[in-house]
C-alpha cells in the first residue's frame, strides 16, 4: 500500500527525463498516485508519451497554458478519465532568450508580458480550473517551482527572476484565498540543476560550480531530492503547510558573505 493509493495528480512541465517535474512525478507514482501529464506542442509530445508510458495508467494531454480553452479541455479530460484531482504540479516557465541574455534594463515590453503570462499567471489559471475537481476530492494541493533569483538579483537570471517573484506572490495570495476550501498552495525553490530550461541561462555552468562551493552541504542538489520534496508538499504529510516557499538547495539560501 502506497501513501497516495487512490489519489490522482496532474503534472505540467515535463520536458524530458532530466526535468524537475519528472522527478516529482516519479516520487508521486512510487507512492501510488495515478498521474496525468500535459505537453506544449507536438515537439514535446513523443518525449512526454514515452516517459508517461513507464508509469501505470497514466494520461497524456496537450495544453498551451496561454490558451484558456486548452486549459478547460485538459481539466474536462481529467474529470472524465480520472474522476477527481488531489494534486497539481506547476513546473512551467518561459522568457524570450534575448530578454534573458540582455541587460535587464533592456527587457522588452512584450518579453515582460510573455514571461509573466506563462511563468506566473498560468499558476492562477490552472489552480482556478482545478477547483471543481479539488472539491470532488475534499481539497487539494498545488506545488509550483521557483528559484532563489526571485528573492535576490542573480547574474544571468534577469527577467526570469522577476517572473518568479510574481509566481511566489501568486503562491501566497492563492494560499490565503483558497485555504478555506482546503486547497493548499506551496512552491519549491530548488537549487540549480542541469535541466533543459536551465541551459538557457547565461553562465549556468559557473552557477552550478559556485553553488556547490558555497552551499553548506558543499554540493549541488539532486533531482531525486527535489522529487521527494514535491512528494511531501503534494501529499497529506504536509497537511498544515500552505503559502510557503520551501528551499531545496543544499542550504545555499542561508549563506551571506
Amino acid at each position: 500500500m502506497g501513501l497516495l493509493d487512490g489519489k490522482t495528480g496532474l503534472i505540467f512541465g515535463v520536458a524530458n527525463k532530466r526535468s524537475i517535474a519528472w522527478a516529482i512525478a516519479q516520487a508521486l507514482s512510487r507512492e501510488g498516485m495515478r498521474l496525468a501529464f500535459t505537453y506544449q506542442g507536438e515537439r514535446l509530445k513523443d518525449g512526454v508519451d514515452s516517459l508517461a508510458n513507464t508509469l501505470p495508467d497514466s494520461l497524456v494531454l496537450p495544453c498551451d497554458v496561454t490558451n484558456d480553452a486548452e486549459i478547460d479541455s485538459v481539466f474536462a479530460s481529467v474529470d472524465k478519465e480520472l474522476g477527481r484531482l488531489d494534486a497539481l504540479l506547476h513546473s512551467v516557465a518561459f522568457a524570450p532568450r534575448e530578454d534573458l541574455e540582455n541587460d535587464f534594463v533592456n527587457t522588452s515590453r512584450e518579453g515582460f508580458k510573455t514571461a509573466h503570462d506563462i511563468s506566473a499567471y498560468s499558476l492562477v489559471a490552472l489552480t482556478r480550473a482545478a477547483l471543481p475537481l479539488f472539491e470532488k476530492s475534499g481539497g487539494g494541493s498545488v506545488c509550483a517551482l521557483t528559484y532563489y533569483g526571485a528573492e535576490k538579483a542573480v547574474e544571468g537570471y534577469n527577467l526570469m527572476g522577476v517572473a518568479k517573484a510574481s509566481l511566489e506572490a501568486c503562491v501566497r495570495y492563492l494560499a490565503a484565498n483558497l485555504g478555506p476550501r482546503n486547497v493548499r498552495v506551496n512552491a519549491i525553490s530548488a537549487g540549480p540543476v542541469n535541466t533543459l530550461a536551465a541551459r538557457g541561462i547565461k553562465g549556468f555552468t559557473s552557477m552550478l560550480h559556485h553553488h556547490a562551493e558555497r552551499a553548506p552541504l558543499r554540493r549541488n542538489v539532486e533531482l531525486e531530492e527535489i522529487g521527494n520534496a514535491g512528494l511531501f508538499l503534494l501529499s497529506p504529510m504536509s497537511s498544515s503547510i500552505t503559502g510557503e516557499i520551501m528551499f531545496v538547495d543544499s542550504g545555499y539560501n542561508i549563506v551571506g558573505l
